[in-house]
């Protein structure tokens, strides 16, 4: 038998490299060769879970392969250089030091790291919104379900609305919140979870400048950012000086499910005792010869056995947005498109966009649906929504009950071109027809039966 030759290249590198040595594709529908999607698929929920590009993908086959050639030499000797790589990376990006960020699985999971860090105590005050994530918002309720049982408050807020309008509520939140309880000013803590980019609906807040005012008035700032990196161009958190700050990296950077960045500056670490879960590394002052706690970015980089490739799939998202041309580039494609689409898609349903002049909408576009405010948000009705756009026209757009309406946010990607919000609007048509023909059935035997 012939003995199999070894190539010192795999084929995974060998496609990458011949691929990066072209022109990419036009944005549009020519992206859909660097996709692994179903060809009749219409894809405008990107936001939601992020796609992986082909390229990456294979990056992320072929670093597979290598781990498990030698699980050894790769965890305990490669790895680091790779983790240490995209955290420089992705600090660059962002305008930090690499020292300050870490790679965690998701938002979520940063997020509940560093409210499960801060060391409450009775008087202290956790500040959510209306429209935090339900994950998070659940994580703030279960904080003050255990003592010392910190308090919740919510700001509310209510879309439409305006940046302005939003900054001026927010000043009198936070004033409000500050004053109360005087006999505490002095020694409890406030801590507000502020959302760079709404989920639901899928609108750009005045993050920075509500940072701002956190600090003027001492409290603390954790910015739930799980939408901004690959969203949001420029951001500079060495100028906007939040306290904590976390990205999802799988969703608009590109990268492999599930990766995000944490971000803490080196002022606020010592509030970081323990990653979740504990690393073997963690110091301890019960220890013998304890001489102060772990490094901060020593503390994430063994939790316990993982799979490292879609955290250190960074590298290939961020070398694959540079051959699309950079962040400027494919921002200012997403973001016009997200613009045109959502109008187009409004007046094919004959309603309207939540945000007519553009200033809370980067690239997902949020567009009132044809359904009754007064059919309000039940399981089934969400059910019959993403069966017949999924099962019945395999297409879809994030729908959502808010404000006593209800909407779609369409996220506008590479790929897409204004004709994907026509074939949108003739599937939330035919579904929404069907949730108010429901709704009105459902209603009628109500009134029977009384």
């Amino acid at each position: 038998m012939k003995t199999p030759t070894v190539s010192t290249e795999s084929a995974q590198s060998i496609y990458v490299n011949e691929l990066y040595s072209q022109a990419p594709p036009s944005f549009g529908h020519a992206m859909h060769e660097l996709f692994r999607f179903d060809p009749t698929y219409t894809n405008l929920n990107h936001g939601s879970y992020g796609s992986l590009p082909k390229p990456v993908g294979a990056v992320c086959d072929g670093l597979t392969a290598h781990i498990e050639a030698n699980p050894d030499k790769f965890i305990r000797i490669e790895c680091i250089d790779h983790w240490n790589e995209a955290r420089s990376r992705l600090a660059n990006l962002i305008g930090a030091e690499t020292d300050e960020c870490v790679l965690v699985n998701n938002t979520t999971h940063g997020i509940t790291t560093i409210l499960r860090n801060f060391e409450w105590n009775e008087g202290d005050i956790i500040i959510g919104m209306t429209t935090t994530y339900g994950a998070v918002s659940r994580t703030i309720k279960y904080l003050g379900d255990i003592p010392p049982n910190p308090q919740a408050s919510t700001f509310n807020i209510q879309f439409p609305t305006s940046h302005a309008e939003i900054l001026e509520n927010w000043r009198k939140h936070i004033r409000l919140v500050t004053s109360e309880g005087n006999n505490l000013q002095q020694t409890r803590k406030i801590v507000a979870v502020i959302d760079s980019i709404v989920s639901n609906p899928g609108a750009l807040l005045p993050w920075k400048e509500m940072v701002t005012i956190c600090k003027d008035a001492g409290v603390w700032s954790v910015i739930d950012a799980a939408h901004s990196i690959g969203q949001e161009v420029n951001i500079n958190l060495s100028e906007v000086k939040p306290d904590f700050w976390i990205s999802n990296c799988h969703k608009w950077l590109f990268a492999k499910r599930g990766c995000a960045v944490l971000y803490v500056p080196k002022r606020n670490q010592h509030i970081i005792k323990s990653p979740i879960p504990t690393p073997y590394n963690y110091h301890s002052p019960q220890d013998e010869e304890y001489k102060g706690p772990q490094d901060f970015a020593r503390l994430f980089e063994w939790t316990g056995t993982i799979d490292y490739v879609p955290l250190l799939s960074v590298n290939a998202a961020l070398d694959f947005r540079q051959w699309l041309g950079g962040e400027h580039k494919i921002n200012e494609y997403t973001h016009n498109l997200a613009i045109a689409g959502g109008k187009r898609l409004a007046s094919l349903l004959g309603t309207s966009v939540m945000d007519p002049e553009g200033d809370l909408t980067l690239s997902m576009v949020n567009v009132e649906l044809p359904i009754p405010g007064d059919i309000k948000y039940s399981d089934e009705i969400n059910a019959l929504l993403v069966n017949t756009l999924l099962l019945g026209w395999n297409a879809y757009g994030a729908h959502y009950y808010h404000n006593g309406k209800w909407w779609t946010r369409c996220s506008a990607q590479v790929w897409n071109e204004i004709s994907d919000f026509d074939v949108l609007a003739k599937a939330f048509k035919d579904a929404c027809t069907k949730v108010v023909k429901f709704a009105g059935y459902t209603s009628s035997c109500t009134k029977t039966k009384l």
